[in-house]
């Protein structure tokens, strides 16, 4: 693997682990902003990070206690961009399954920083 590659994983990392940490300065730490989310044929934009976590809240329902990245697969890369392929798993307080769903991630190297830009999810919101 090399280092671009290693570099944009461990933002997904760092983003999950900022997620279930409920940190919503380390989820932005994660993001480029402005950041874009296709969800079937809708299109959001956060412009700048205030507002992402109470939309992830939103969106994951009120019983979302936790959530983990798995499947996780490289489709393309280069020096600047990396493609991920990987699979939501969203749990309940119960530590039961109540989300699955695949998502692609474009993380990209911006402004001295590798985060993600851009994903296409099939997440049922």
């Amino acid at each position: 693997m090399t280092g671009h590659i290693e570099s944009a994983l461990r933002v997904l990392d760092e983003h999950i682990s900022a997620l279930n940490a409920r940190d919503p300065s380390a989820i932005a730490a994660t993001l480029h902003f402005p950041h874009f989310r296709l969800s079937g044929t809708g299109l959001k934009e956060w412009p700048t990070p205030e507002t992402y976590f109470d939309d992830f809240k939103s969106r994951a329902g009120g019983d979302w206690s936790h959530s983990e990245f798995s499947d996780i697969k490289v489709v393309d890369s280069s020096q600047t961009k990396v493609h991920v392929d990987l699979e939501v798993l969203r749990y309940d307080t119960d530590d039961q399954l109540i989300a699955r769903f695949r998502s692609l991630w474009v993380l990209t190297y911006d402004e001295g920083r590798w985060a993600a830009k851009f994903r296409s999810s099939f997440a049922p919101k």
